[in-house]
This record gives C-alpha cells, structure tokens and sequence, in this order.
C-alpha cells in the first residue's frame, strides 16, 4: 500500500512471503517491523525515516496480521532491516534483530480498513 504522503508499506502474510519481503525486496535502509513474541506478518516501510503517524500505521499492520491481533498494546519491535540477521538452518522467515525498538500499538479495525487494508 502506498500513503497519502507517498511511502509505501509492504507485508507478508505467511512465511515465505516474509523471507522474500525482508530478504530480497526491502533495501537495508528501509525500516522493518514485527510483532514481539508472536508468530506473524515482517512489515517494511520503504523509507529511511518514515513520519511518526507511517510508523504506527506500520506497526498496527504488524499487530494485526499476528496472534496478538485481539490484544491490546501489542508490542511491536522496529529496525532497520540493516540490523536483522538470518539464522542459520531456520525456517524462511526467521530472523534474529540486532538493535532496535518497541512501539507499543493496539490493532484498530477501522484505522486499518480507512487505509484499504484487507481484514477479512
């Protein structure tokens, strides 16, 4: 999906399309985001330093599109995919994260439905 300010958001929605979000289509630059201690969608901003409201969108997307979806305050952990690793021998879509960050975002059906996000 593309913003109104013209940054684009990508997500994958089961393993491989993570592997292949992370691995070959995001720039190192770009900032990547994932739900803690959940099984779930690898978020990409396709920006260097995407705006504040961006990065929430972003990271709802991660919460939603994980088995947290029906808590509150999911923890969501950021990083620019410079700082992921892939491990060695693990299933596509694993990574391990170097330094990074936490937002902590409850998934709003509604915000996510306003940006043309499916959550069917």
């Amino acid at each position: 999906m593309i913003g109104t300010d013209g940054t684009k958001i990508s997500f994958g929605r089961n393993n491989l399309q993570n592997e292949a979000l992370t691995w070959h289509l995001a720039k190192k630059s770009e900032i990547w985001l994932h739900a803690k201690d959940y099984h779930g969608a690898h978020v990409v901003v396709h920006a260097d330093a995407p705006r504040k409201r961006r990065l929430r969108l972003a990271a709802m997307i991660a919460a939603y599109y994980s088995k947290g979806r029906n808590s509150s305050s999911v923890p969501v952990n950021w990083c620019p995919v410079s700082h992921l690793k892939k491990i060695p021998g693990a299933k596509p879509g694993m990574v391990q994260l170097g330094a990074y960050k936490t937002i902590y975002i409850d998934p709003e059906i509604n915000e996510l439905q306003r940006f043309g996000i499916d959550v069917g």
